[in-house]
Parts: structure tokens; C-alpha cells; sequence
């Protein structure tokens, strides 16, 4: 099956957050994704989505400063309580706003030689999360990223998160798996969602290199997306790229792929 979200977050940053809704909605698509949605009270998501039609797929759990160059909460071993309050905001949202995946990003490692540890404390506070978000009945995921764009991130490979399933064997915890990360590692994206899609509880995508949108890079998304179509995989495909121009001007793959999946 093969239904598209929209990411909030890197979509239509044409306009602020709040009128991002409208426009994935204009833009044709049925379902959201943010990647942190805690600038907006919950009330204004839930109106947004209700006036729009649209189904908030994921959203990330807090992960501090992460994307300013930090190493995140849920991997550092100091940062055990804050993670736990994270997971209560998160828990807050998701009990009103009905997502079906939250993601736990592992974060960085600054001083590899500390990186057994951190990793320990990634799969305890994964496991409280799996935990906490199965009593509402929303799946949990956790995501690798390349450590080209992000350096010392724990988790960088699909192998690697499937030691960690393998290893927690929750029954609430799943993959998220970016094909742009995974092509920045080198990794055989056909292969593994051939093999693994299963364990994947939640696809993102963008071309690669320069993670613009479809048929800026060298990402064969006719392959990846057949098998995706063809498979008995139920979740959703996030589009989370950087358009090479307004947002609306790279949406051309939509059109086409959303057509080609009717």
C-alpha cells in the first residue's frame, strides 16, 4: 500500500506552521506528519485537522537540542528524567491527536568512548517509551540517521536497528526507516524493504544526495515505491525533503505516483 504524508516541518515552509495544514490539504494530500509539534497547543493541531480533513500520522518525541548540533535525550545517560517528562508531553498530544507512530530519535554520542553506555540508555528509556505510548495504542519507532548530515548519531544503519529490535523484542516497537538516510549511508534500500518491511512500522523518503524531492538526486523511486506498493506494508510514506523550490513547484511526483497507486 502507498500513502503519502506530508512533513509539516520541511513542507511548505512558505508560511508559518499553523497554515501549513491548509496547504498539504490544497496540495492534495490526506495525512500529516511534524517532526516537533510542541509550538502549537494541542487544540490548534486538532482544529487545524479537523477543518482540513487531515490524519496526523507521527510526530517526535522531545529531542532537546538535537538539531542545533546537541546530542539529543534519549541516549544521554544525564538526561534520563528530562527524556521521561518528553515522553509525558508527547503522551498529552498523542491521547488527543490519535497519531499512529511517535518516533524516538536516538541521538549523538560526542565521546565514542562512552558510546556502550549510551546506547544502554537508548534501549531503556526505548523500551519506557514502547511502554508507555502501547496503553494509548500508538506504535513506537525509532529512526537511523546518516553521520554525514549528523555526526556521532548511535544509530546509523537498518541493521542496527534490527540488533535492537531483535534484542528488546517489544511487541509495540517497530523501525522508521528513511531512504534518504539509508542512501547516505551506502545502504541497499531495495534489499532491505524487501526483506524487512514488516519490522517497519513508519517510511520516510527524499532524494539523495542533496535530499531534494523526487528526481533531483539519484534515488530510484519508481523501484522503491513499486515495492512498497506491492507489499503488505499498511503504514504510511512521508515525504520529508527539501524542496529545490516552493514547495508546490516540487510536487510533481505526487501527481504521478499517487495516480500510478490508484
Amino acid at each position: 500500500m502507498l500513502r503519502f504524508t506530508a512533513n509539516l516541518s520541511l513542507l511548505f515552509t512558505e508560511v508559518p506552521l499553523l497554515e501549513r495544514f491548509q496547504a498539504a490539504a490544497e496540495a492534495g494530500f490526506k495525512a500529516v506528519e511534524i517532526q516537533f509539534p510542541y509550538e502549537l497547543n494541542i487544540d490548534q493541531i486538532q482544529q487545524q485537522l479537523q477543518r482540513h480533513h487531515l490524519k496526523l500520522v507521527l510526530f517526535n518525541v522531545d529531542a532537546d537540542t538535537l538539531l542545533q548540533g546537541g546530542e539529543g535525550l534519549a541516549g544521554v545517560p544525564e538526561k534520563q528524567a528530562q527524556f521521561r517528562e518528553a515522553v509525558g508531553q508527547a503522551l498529552e498530544y498523542a491521547r488527543l491527536l490519535n497519531p499512529e507512530v511517535i518516533n524516538v530519535l536516538p541521538g549523538r554520542c560526542i565521546n565514542n568512548e562512552r558510546l556502550p553506555e549510551y546506547l544502554t540508555t537508548f534501549k531503556d528509556n526505548l523500551r519506557h517509551a514502547a511502554n508507555a505510548f502501547e496503553r494509548i495504542g500508538v506504535k513506537t519507532v525509532f529512526e537511523a540517521v546518516n553521520t554525514v548530515d549528523m555526526p556521532g548519531f548511535m544509530i546509523h544503519s537498518g541493521q542496527q536497528m534490527l540488533d535492537i529490535l531483535t534484542e528488546l523484542k517489544h511487541p509495540n516497537l517497530a523501525m522508521q526507516y528513511d531512504l534518504y538516510h539509508m542512501h547516505r549511508m551506502g545502504e541497499d534500500c531495495d534489499e532491505f524493504l524487501c526483506e524487512h518491511l514488516a519490522q517497519i512500522g513508519h517510511i520516510q523518503f527524499a532524494d539523495c544526495p542533496g535530499r531534494g524531492e523526487p528526481c533531483t538526486g539519484q534515488t530510484d523511486f519508481d523501484r522503491l515505491f513499486d515495492i512498497i506498493a506491492q507489499s503488505d506494508y499498511r503504514g504510511w510514506t512521508g515525504a520529508e525533503y527539501k524542496p529545490s523550490g516552493t514547495t508546490e513547484d516540487s510536487l510533481d511526483w505526487l501527481r504521478r505516483y499517487r495516480l500510478s497507486a490508484l
